[in-house]
């Protein structure tokens, strides 16, 4: 019995993971992506990979030696600042900072474009077919169970068995499974970049650290990350209308855009946080913050699924969201290798192998997304609260605080 045909819809880190799994089981696959190349655009800041989620998906692809290569254990470093710049917690100016004998340094950050390269890399030479934008996705009139796959550049593919939705926020493929569409957070982030730090900052590089820096408060907050590049992410996010972009005044193409942000939303905070803002002056990229809604669910339907955002849109405020995606790659490659192996797989239809996965692993990824939304949306509530930053450091002064009450019980039994 010939491979079903398999076509993913987009080219990041789950689709990308999904096919390296795929391959890993001689099932063959054809992403379709719409960016021209892999050099097409920039693929944003740093993630920290988790071990039971994108670890693990990593290692089932047999890529997680090529990841921790790559990977910046030292990316995990937190700075929670007050709105005024009192420093609350500083993993940079702990001594170790964390102890890595305890396996606290489990989730290492790593620049978005490596990993995308590292995924990419390892296909196999065809598998992405550049610059197909996809138009639509239509059931196949003759061949039920069959679909069919419209392009802008005028090309088709016709008799599709399974169409993987790996596709993004405003996803094509979920139409065919759902009504529901992203909807606005409330929440607009100001995406800033300051490049070469180390040489052409050295205060903002020492400022932000090795990791992460955050500082949150009522309706707004400010997070910078350490990239692998030698670069500075900052958001200096805010809590506005969905207008709010075109009709605060700002003209974010000037010069003086900054300068206009920080004057009107974070004036009275510390100096140094304003300096933050001001002094990332690389980049500037509006961007809102876009979400489906907490436990959204859609009935089985044979020969098409979602993976990631095209599922599962979060915002970014609980640090989940590749995590989630290469989860749900992982899980949807196991449910089609399952049925591909299987004893009693090779007695029954293509078709019919493929509605059971598909159904096995929608129930754990939509169970997998509600309780990850749900901490998504905690997160939003938590980032942009007047308490936001303290109860952060908080949180890490008791983990931090459990840590080596446990290593000098550990050194007690020892003597």
């Amino acid at each position: 019995m010939p491979n079903p045909r398999i076509a993913i819809i987009g080219a990041g880190p789950a689709g990308l993971t999904l096919a390296r799994l795929l391959q890993r089981h001689s099932i063959p696959c054809t992403i379709y992506e719409a960016e021209s190349s892999r050099y097409n655009r920039n693929q944003g800041g740093t993630l920290d990979l988790h071990p039971k989620a994108g670890q693990l998906a990593l290692k089932e692809a047999g890529l997680l030696t090529e990841f921790q290569k790559h990977s910046r254990p030292e990316g995990e470093a937190s700075k929670i600042i007050q709105y005024d710049g009192s420093v609350l917690w500083d993993d940079n100016v702990m001594e170790p900072w964390r102890p890595v004998e305890e396996g606290e340094q489990e989730r290492p950050e790593i620049d978005r474009l490596v990993l995308r390269d590292i995924l990419l890399d390892s296909l196999e030479h065809g598998t992405i077919k550049w610059g197909k934008k996809l138009l639509g996705v239509v059931e196949d009139e003759k061949s039920k169970g069959k679909f069919n796959l419209t392009f802008d550049d005028g090309t088709l593919d016709l008799g599709v068995d399974l169409v993987v939705g790996a596709d993004g926020a405003w996803s094509k493929v979920r139409p065919l499974l759902t009504t529901e569409k992203p909807f606005y957070s409330g929440i607009t982030a100001i995406e800033l970049w300051a490049l070469n730090v180390d040489k052409s900052n050295l205060w903002l590089s020492q400022y932000v650290g090795k990791g992460s820096c955050f500082m949150f408060d009522e309706g707004r907050a400010v997070m910078c990350q350490r990239q692998g590049s030698g670069a500075v992410r900052v958001y200096a996010a805010v809590r506005q209308p969905a207008t709010w972009v075109k009709d605060c005044g700002i003209d974010w193409s000037s010069s003086g855009a900054r300068e206009r942000l920080v004057k009107e939303h974070f004036n009275d905070c510390g100096e140094d946080i304003k300096r933050v803002i001001l002094e990332s002056r690389d980049e500037l990229i509006p961007r809102q913050c876009w979400m489906m809604p907490v436990g959204v669910k859609w009935e089985t339907r044979p020969g098409v699924t979602l993976l990631g955002d095209a599922a599962h849109l979060m915002t970014p405020f609980a640090g989940v969201g590749v995590n989630v995606a290469m989860a749900d790659a992982l899980d949807l490659a196991k449910a089609i290798v399952a049925r591909k192996e299987s004893f009693s797989a090779k007695f029954v239809s293509d078709s019919k192998n493929i509605s059971l996965a598909i159904e096995q692993y929608e129930t754990l990824m939509l169970e997998r997304a509600e309780q990850n939304a749900a901490k998504t949306m905690h997160g939003l509530k938590g980032h942009f609260s007047a308490t936001g930053s303290e109860e952060r450091a908080g949180r890490i002064r008791k983990g931090y605080n459990m840590i080596m009450a446990a290593k000098v019980a550990k050194e007690d039994v020892k003597a």
